[in-house]
């Protein structure tokens, strides 16, 4: 038996253990889509009513009743005292100046995000200006900044089309990565009878889908997880991206959602070349091993050989039928599509077709 010394010593040395819940500390990915102008009001408005969840919407405008009628919560009205809320007449350089005279009111906007998409429509005056100043003060912060606009299609004439270009340029110095989807590929992929609201609708679903996407992506927990670091890795002063989705049904569901995603008819014709990419495979609980290989093979096929590719992969009891892929991509110059012929310079590449600013003869990473 003991003696009570050794008794004493057992009950100091018996401890008990008990568990306490793990209580994880932030996670979540704060995401922006802010509309710039009238045409990335425009765009915001339609994925409001898309019910796109998940983001916050800011609209950002020089024309007050504009803003008025808006249907995003969050909104800045700027150039007060050098527009008077009556907007800036299409002139670029009062759509700078107003976004200069209310720089801490969108600094304040920006703030507390890890991912900004801004949306304009180049050619204008407050998008064409302003969009650049919200993303120089975006990428100040530290956030991954990226800028979605529509380039004006030929009959708007020259002095829109060079407006655009010298503001796709602009905001293109002040962004991680920038998509540009062309007006003129509209007519290529709308019917004779496709309305006219129904053919923006086409351009602004490439936004909804590339934030959704992303969203997902970053959101989404799947069997093969992907970070909001695997996305900033690729996406970070990455120059022209390109975004696809693909979405199938049926037998061959894998290689028809895989084509879709690289082929984005709105932006760039494939991701040939990308040295870097992310893509995403969703489907239902029937989504088979064979069918994530054949998505694969389509995307490293195209891919360059020295591609940083990076991969997830979600089983979603909502998709029993149909197989994802998000594509945001980069390109290759040498591949690259040309302005139309309405407006082209034989010397000058097209502004959503130029390398980054690093001056490299590819376009670097991509987002796939």
């Amino acid at each position: 038996m003991p003696s009570r010394p050794q008794q004493q010593t057992a009950r100091r040395c018996s401890l008990t253990v008990r568990a306490v819940g793990y209580m994880p500390v932030g996670g979540d990915a704060r995401i922006k889509v802010i509309g710039v102008g009238g045409g990335g009001g425009n765009a915001l408005n339609r994925m409001i009513n898309s019910g796109l969840q998940g983001v916050e919407f800011w609209a950002v405008n020089t024309d007050a009743q504009a803003l008025s009628s808006h249907s995003a919560l969050n909104k800045v009205q700027i150039g007060t005292e050098l527009t008077r809320g009556l907007g800036c007449g299409g002139n670029p350089e009062l759509g700078r100046r107003a976004a200069e005279e209310s720089e801490d009111a969108l600094r304040k906007m920006v703030q507390g995000a890890d991912l900004v998409f801004i949306t304009a429509g180049m050619g204008g005056g407050t998008g064409t200006g302003a969009a650049a100043v919200v993303a120089k003060l975006s990428k100040e912060l530290g956030i991954l900044t990226v800028g979605v606009v529509t380039y004006p299609f030929s009959f708007e004439g020259r002095r829109r089309s060079s407006q655009a270009s010298d503001g796709i340029e602009f905001l293109r110095s002040n962004v991680d990565s920038v998509i540009v989807i062309p007006n003129d590929r509209l007519l290529d992929v709308a019917s004779e009878g496709t309305a006219l609201q129904d053919a923006f609708s086409l351009a602004d679903d490439v936004l909804r889908q590339g934030v959704q996407g992303i969203s997902d992506i970053i959101t989404v927990p799947g069997l093969i997880n992907v970070d909001f670091a695997d996305v900033k890795a690729i996406m970070s002063n990455s120059g022209t991206a390109m975004l696809g989705v693909g979405m199938a049904t049926g037998k061959d569901r894998a290689e028809q959602a895989a084509m879709a995603a690289t082929s984005a008819p709105l932006i760039q014709r494939s991701i040939e070349k990308a040295t870097g990419i992310v893509y995403n495979i969703s489907g239902g609980k029937d989504l088979t091993l064979m069918e994530v290989n054949r998505v694969s093979e389509v995307v490293t096929s195209l891919a360059d050989p020295s591609c940083n590719i990076i991969f997830g992969a979600v089983v979603d009891d909502h998709q029993n039928y149909e197989a994802q892929l998000f594509s945001p991509a980069k390109k290759a110059v040498e591949a690259a599509v040309s302005k139309p012929a309405a407006i082209s310079q034989p010397t000058t590449a097209a502004p959503w077709s130029r390398p980054n600013r690093a001056g490299r003869d590819f376009l670097g990473r991509s987002i796939l």
